[in-house]
């Protein structure tokens, strides 16, 4: 039998956004909405800061053995955050509003190293 790994990942994955969530209240955030769902898609975070509103993608690792947290969020991903954001901006008529899309990555590993990659993609355009 393998022996169990220190960090189950959900349980991870639950640190992970907690400490995220403090981490960008720290900061001056208020957080609006956390794992906000449209259909099957989800956002992590969204957070808000006087007229911004950021959608926070939140990866955690135990260590660098799968590759950088923010290295996992692809471009289906992305999309689909993209996606919710969008059905969230309607639904709460925030139309007068700066958005932007982020990505906080926490390792665990040697203590909690938390990045926040402000602005880390652009929607592409649609054509």
């Amino acid at each position: 039998m393998a022996p169990s790994h220190p960090h189950p990942p959900h349980a991870l994955g639950r640190f992970g956004e907690t400490r995220a969530r403090e981490y960008l209240v720290e900061r001056g955030w208020t957080i609006e909405a956390a794992n906000y769902r449209f259909g099957r898609r989800e956002v992590d975070l969204v957070a808000r800061r006087g007229n911004l509103v950021a959608f926070v993608e939140v990866k955690t690792r135990a260590g660098a053995g799968y590759g950088s947290p923010e290295e996992a969020v692809t471009r289906l991903k992305r999309r689909e955050i993209e996606l919710v954001a969008l059905e969230y901006l309607v639904r709460h008529r925030l139309d007068d509003v700066d958005v932007r899309f982020d990505v906080l990555a926490v390792t665990v590993e040697n203590g909690v190293r938390v990045e926040h990659f402000e602005d880390a993609w652009r929607p592409e355009a649609r054509r």
